[in-house]
């Protein structure tokens, strides 16, 4: 069993996977918002986060990289072949075995807010937490009943019991519309933390049935016999996954 000792201070990676062959939007990473790159605007973001250690971008194109050299940041080049940014942020930690935990911060968050971060790394204070991620309450049945809105349900001890794109609980005697008055749903936030071990045993596991039955990687985890310990943010921040998103940004 992994356990961290947090009487002494814990290393803690940020690892922003960066690729440039999006399918939705190609060369995403290096699209202009207000003067800077995306990636150097997540990169800062990250860097404010006085709880990590180090930030890097984790890409397997030059040109990333040559951008994240030009604004002065760290990256590391990795394999083109990854399906996942978790298989590329675990290639990085397997070079890098000074750091306790390696925190995923998504590339396409330009303006995440630091204190999201350091909520995320708290989860590690607790010495037997080896995976972690954040939630958010759903107050919105457009939200609830949105599939492209994971949502989870979590235990007393704030542990994921499960992820599903479907709502979670179904409320019997209830109409639909009258569910969310019924029960306090929660959404993922799509932003994780592992200890550094924990990150590459995960990534050798095959993909599970339920990962694919509903297209999330973190049910394999769970399938597989994994913790997931949350953290309930009020934060939340606008990721760009298509080009229309960049048209919502308000600087």
């Amino acid at each position: 069993m992994n356990i961290v000792d947090t009487s002494k201070s814990l290393r803690i990676l940020g690892i922003i996977p960066a690729r440039y062959a999006s399918t939705r939007f190609p060369g995403k990473p290096l699209v202009d918002i207000n003067g800077k790159t995306m990636i150097n605007r997540t990169y800062e973001q990250a860097l404010s986060c006085k709880s990590l250690t180090k930030v890097v971008v984790a890409t397997d194109d030059v040109r990333i990289a040559e951008e994240v050299e030009k604004f002065g940041g760290s990256f590391v080049m990795t394999s083109d072949q990854h399906q996942s940014g978790t298989d590329r942020c675990a290639e990085v930690a397997a070079s890098m075995p000074d750091f306790d935990v390696i925190i995923n911060i998504q590339g396409d968050e330009p303006f995440i807010n630091p204190e999201q971060i350091r909520l995320l790394t708290d989860c590690f204070q607790e010495p037997t937490v080896k995976i972690a991620t954040l939630i958010k309450e759903i107050h919105t049945e457009q939200e609830l009943f949105n599939v492209n809105v994971p949502k989870v349900i979590i235990n007393t001890n704030a542990d994921a019991l499960y992820f599903s794109r479907h709502p979670i609980p179904f409320i019997r005697n209830a109409e639909e519309k009258d569910w969310i008055k019924q029960h306090q749903y929660y959404k993922h936030i799509g932003i994780y933390g592992y200890l550094r071990e924990t990150l590459l045993e995960i990534t050798e596991i095959s993909p599970s049935s339920l990962e694919k039955a509903e297209s999330l990687e973190q049910l394999r985890w769970l399938e597989n016999g994994y913790t997931i310990r949350t953290a309930i943010t009020d934060l939340e921040t606008l990721a760009i996954d298509t080009p229309e998103d960049l048209k919502k940004i308000k600087l």
